[in-house]
């Protein structure tokens, strides 16, 4: 049980890696402090969803607080640490704020990586956020949208052409989407085009989809990709961005929505740790997933790159590692302030007891816990990959098994169901899966925020396509049509 003289844990970052990391202090004699700049923890996998108009942001968000609201050593803090002081263990926030730390887990993940061409990102949202996600839904919505009052081919053809830059899972998942978005869910909403003619393209670096996986998976995600109609480019790598377009090996392809998500980079409070970073900003940690000098600081996450101690293989950037190393460096917290506890204990007793035998035994106690308990090093337990690629289709590998189509894709939701955080949103998720599944339809197709596009017309479009002028064609067709 805590005390208000108990350690203090700060846990920066409510992802999936801090959330474990503070459940599993639940019993510990500590004041576990979670520091977030947002006030929910989000379900990530599920972010390409709320893009694609299958699900709410509601659904895929719970708030921190609730949480933790029947765990009494806990206690959550809506605010953002931009920098951490190592010599005197203080974390610092704005207007530089300052507070203290026994043990400190740095869990803040990662952001969306450009390559050293963040001027992209205005161009091409990455999907990280909620706000992400929305902004993507928006855009993608937009460009239907603005496809029904187009009246020039060249920019109809930009309107309805969608490119997602890298071959992950996420990549994978919303290029599917995208396309099933088109064919499925909207194909009879709209009367000036045919939404079934929306091109996705899927533009990847590397020789083969989900590098992460087997290559009998690869294939299998590229065949079920390429047969709803996804064009995939494999080996062709993105090297220019603008507002209508994208560079793709040299070529210019026209198209007002693009998407990133090929890469990432760790949250910057890293840099303030003086460790050793590796190109995406991470911090190369202990086998104990410490910061080398400082034993009571840990990374863990997205922020954090290591080797399996059994497998030597690097653990890789997914929620699963996350929450495992969380719950890894809880315990290694909890065993030791035990440790430090009874150590202290038996020194009282040495001290105040009267008797020969309670000051032997003490002394002897204490000898003994003169160290702290052997840490170990973190062992990754892989519990397996998916993707899915749309209706019905999915790749997954599990306990050695690989498997696709159908199975994967009821196993896929399943999974993702039991790792949604609360009762509601998994009853909320389950239903509108049911409702896309049996109608063939998306219920969160709106709109939010400035309904304006974003694009301009693409090279070679005449003229005359102005918001208004296409107004005015609309306004014409009404007519003929009274």
């Amino acid at each position: 049980m805590s005390t208000a003289d108990s350690p203090i844990v700060v846990v920066i970052g409510g992802g999936f890696g801090g959330i474990a990391a503070v459940q599993a202090l639940a019993k510990a004699a500590v004041n576990v402090v979670l520091i977030d700049k947002q006030n929910h923890h989000l379900f990530q996998p599920l972010l390409y969803q709320v893009a694609t108009s299958v699900l709410p942001s509601s659904n895929i968000a719970f708030p921190i607080r609730r949480i933790f609201r029947d765990q009494e050593n806990a206690y959550v803090f809506n605010d953002e640490v931009i920098g951490i002081d190592l010599a005197a263990q203080r974390l610092v926030f704005a207007n530089n704020r300052r507070a203290p730390y026994d043990y400190l887990i740095v869990a803040a993940g990662a952001g969306t990586s450009y390559f050293g061409h963040d001027e992209w990102a205005q161009f091409a949202p990455g999907m990280k956020s909620l706000e992400d996600a929305t902004v993507i839904r928006n855009r993608i919505l937009r460009a239907f949208e603005d496809a029904e009052a187009e009246t020039d081919p060249v920019a109809l053809r930009a309107h309805l052409t969608f490119v997602v830059v890298g071959g992950g899972a996420t990549g994978v998942e919303l290029s599917g989407a995208i396309k099933e978005l088109g064919v499925d869910s909207i194909c009879k909403d709209y009367r000036r085009f045919d939404a079934k003619s929306a091109r996705v393209i899927l533009a990847e670096a590397g020789d083969r989809l989900l590098s992460n996986m087997s290559h009998n998976s690869s294939d299998a995600a590229l065949k079920a990709l390429e047969k709803i109609g996804v064009e995939v480019r494999l080996k062709q790598s993105v090297t220019n961005v603008w507002a209508d377009s994208v560079e793709i090996n040299g070529e210019r392809v026209y198209g007002n929505t693009i998407v990133w998500t090929a890469g990432v980079e760790a949250n910057s409070l890293g840099a303030s740790l003086g460790a050793q970073l590796d190109r995406n900003g991470r911090v190369k940690v202990e086998p104990d997933c410490s910061v080398k000098g400082a034993p009571n600081v840990f990374v863990i996450g997205d922020m954090a790159t290591m080797n399996c101690a059994k497998t030597g293989k690097p653990v890789p950037g997914v929620a699963s590692a996350a929450a495992q190393m969380g719950k890894f460096v809880a315990r290694i917290i909890a065993r030791e302030v035990a440790a430090t506890n009874k150590q202290a204990k038996l020194e009282r007793a040495k001290h105040v007891g009267a008797a020969t035998n309670v000051t032997t035994s003490a002394a002897t106690g204490t000898q003994q816990l003169n160290a702290l308990p052997q840490r170990g090093a973190f062992v990754y337990l892989d519990k397996g990959s998916m993707a899915t690629i749309g209706r019905a289709k999915a790749v997954a590998e599990v306990a050695g098994l690989k498997f696709h189509g159908l199975i994967a894709w009821l196993a896929w939701l399943f999974i993702h169901l039991i790792l949604l955080v609360g009762f509601h949103n998994r009853i909320l998720v389950f239903l509108s899966w049911g409702f896309s599944y049996l109608t063939f339809s998306k219920g969160s197709r709106i709109i939010s925020g400035n309904p304006k596009s974003h694009v301009v017309a693409p090279v070679g479009a005449e003229t005359g396509n102005s918001p208004l002028d296409r107004r005015e064609a609309v306004d014409q067709l009404l007519q003929r049509m009274q």
